[in-house]
């Protein structure tokens, strides 16, 4: 009987994580490596109601965003798990904490993209007093960019600091005494911010709906 329990929860945890990897492919443009781990009984499952969810994926481009890790924990989630059509569907919305890995390169082609261009000119124009963002780089665990101005005159490279306060993520700019607040959904709550490992690493929370 115990053999039957445990081999019955494998099988309906496998076919929800299955789900789960379809569900965020459709809602990414791209994701590399995917681990799901499901934590609920075979009754938990059947009734709908998942105790814990970890998700650990890398390479990741949500909405042309990339991201080299994500780490996501759902705790309490309430599905609706058809099993005949194999098909999932979220009871209602949840909360998720997540912990988010940024390379240079991965924010570099972020700010310099067509789609988030506009963002990167902005934090040029707010903190820098400058145009265009030409460049950035991550060294010695410190942000620094390049901008310029109409005139195509480029400036020495700045460092920028990065601050989370009030659930939002700022860019600080110590020598012209100017900060920025990074536009990003009202759902999601920056706890915390730092760069380690020449990595930007947050760690936040929101609420997610399908």
């Amino acid at each position: 009987m115990t053999f039957s329990r445990i081999k019955q929860k494998g099988i309906l945890s496998k076919l929800l994580e299955r789900a789960i990897k379809i569900l965020l492919k459709k809602e990414c443009n791209k994701i590399g490596n995917l681990k799901i781990e499901i934590i609920a009984s075979s009754i938990q499952i059947i009734k709908g109601i998942i105790k814990k969810i970890n998700i650990i994926a890398k390479d990741i481009d949500y909405k042309d965003l990339l991201f080299d890790e994500i780490e996501i924990e759902a705790n309490e989630v309430r599905i609706i798990f058809k099993l005949n059509s194999k098909k999932l569907l979220f009871d209602k919305n949840f909360r998720i904490n997540f912990k988010i890995f940024l390379s240079e390169e991965s924010l570099k082609k972020i700010l310099l993209s067509s789609n988030w261009k506009w963002t990167g000119d902005l934090i040029a124009k707010e903190i820098l007093n400058q145009n265009r963002l030409d460049d950035l780089k991550i060294k010695e665990d410190q942000i620094l960019i390049k901008t310029s101005n109409k005139n195509n005159n480029i400036d020495d490279e700045e460092k920028i600091n990065l601050k989370a306060k009030d659930g939002k993520i700022y860019l600080e700019n110590n020598k012209k005494n100017k900060s920025f607040k990074i536009p990003i959904e009202d759902k999601v709550c920056i706890k915390d911010i730092n760069i380690k490992n020449n990595l930007i690493i947050i760690f936040a929370d929101s609420t997610i709906s399908f």
